[in-house]
């Protein structure tokens, strides 16, 4: 779904669900910046729909980790902090070095196969500059590979830290870099296939370092949120 960026289209979103999408593209193309306020009001006029229509969006966004809503203050995109990207980014690293030699020794052709589907999905969404679904994507490879291994405690784990890493992705990662995290994934799958334990291991260590010191934390220009951020206050 195209997100809505004209109060005038409001009509063309008026479920709870189309809306939570629509803020959820405009998150992703960073016209609503971390640390944005959501008003109700604001948004309940702008897709033309009930405040309780809204409130059951935000909701929805609020499970997804997109935004926070915090009592008596109202709702806000979230904002992950420098500092928390890099702890999240150092428990992981751990954590994977582990995982990475679980996955290669339980991981049978078919596994391979399906992890190469999900390669090829990857460079779909970066193609189409869906930055969302590109986001999603490229944290999914690890919780396959997770899921691969089969230790279920390493999985609800690193599905907790990779659905964080993938808003940090989101918010913070460019296109280019989202490519170059892709190739990587590429790699290291051909390093676990061919057996070099090591080898893949180095790679997932420099590939997690790699998405880290390559993250952007700055302000988007004004200029470039204008139009939804002036709906929000009008």
């Amino acid at each position: 779904m195209t997100a809505t960026t004209n109060p005038a289209q409001a009509d063309q979103a008026d479920s709870s669900e189309a809306i939570a999408l629509d803020i959820t593209t405009a998150i992703a193309e960073q016209r609503l910046p971390p640390g944005t306020k959501l008003r109700e009001e604001a948004l309940a006029r702008m897709y033309s729909v009930s405040r309780t229509k809204i409130r059951a969006a935000l909701v929805m966004l609020a499970k997804d980790k997109l935004i926070d809503l915090v009592p008596e203050k109202g709702a806000f995109v979230s904002k992950p902090s420098e500092q928390e990207a890099h702890e999240i980014f150092a428990v992981r690293r751990i954590l994977e070095a582990a995982l990475v030699r679980e996955f290669i020794a339980k991981a049978t052709a078919e596994d391979y196969a399906r992890i190469e589907q999900h390669l090829l999905q990857e460079r779909q969404a970066i193609s189409d500059n869906n930055v969302q679904e590109r986001s999603t994507l490229l944290s999914d490879f690890h919780i396959l590979l997770a899921k691969t291994a089969g230790n279920l405690v390493l999985t609800d784990i690193l599905m907790k830290l990779a659905g964080r890493s993938s808003l940090i992705t989101m918010l913070y990662q460019s296109s280019r870099d989202a490519s170059c995290s892709s190739d990587e994934h590429v790699e290291f799958i051909k390093a676990a296939k061919a057996g070099d334990v090591e080898k893949a291991v180095e790679l997932m260590a420099h590939h997690l370092h790699h998405v880290e010191s390559a993250l952007q934390f700055k302000e988007v220009a004004k200029s470039d949120k204008k139009d939804f951020i002036s709906a929000l206050l009008a």
